[in-house]
């Protein structure tokens, strides 16, 4: 029901920062749950940020709490990750997902959700 695309990946110098987008085919503010996730190569697909699907919570992972942040625009359908700091280790493919079924409380497997964009490359360089 949502078609989501990524935008904004890249090449960065550690400590620099790197926002991307994700825009979706229609509201999602109030119905789906939003979220980022990462996945290196040879790694498991790992969360990243999340908005809950009444998007009045946030919620991060630890490895980016106090340097990532997510937020969202509901006029443009779209949500962003702004990256600061950032690390070699951040290098990854980015998905933007949503899903609008699961009733998970901390939704932070792949598999807790349903749509995926196509992925876009973040690269850190020391």
């Amino acid at each position: 029901q949502v078609q989501l695309v990524e935008s904004g990946g890249g090449l960065v110098q550690a400590v620099g920062s790197l926002r991307l987008s994700c825009a979706a085919s229609r509201r999602t503010f109030g119905t789906y749950t939003m979220g980022w996730f990462r996945q290196a190569p040879g790694k498991e697909r790992e969360f990243v940020a999340r908005f809950s699907r009444s998007g009045s919570r946030i919620y991060y992972a630890d490895s980016v709490k106090g340097r990532f942040t997510i937020s969202r625009d509901n006029d443009k359908n779209t949500v962003y990750l702004q990256m600061n700091s950032l690390k070699p280790e951040d290098t990854a493919v980015y998905y933007c997902a949503a899903d609008a079924s699961h009733m998970i409380a901390t939704m932070v497997r792949p598999d807790d959700y349903d749509y995926w964009g196509q992925g876009t490359q973040v690269t850190v360089s020391s």
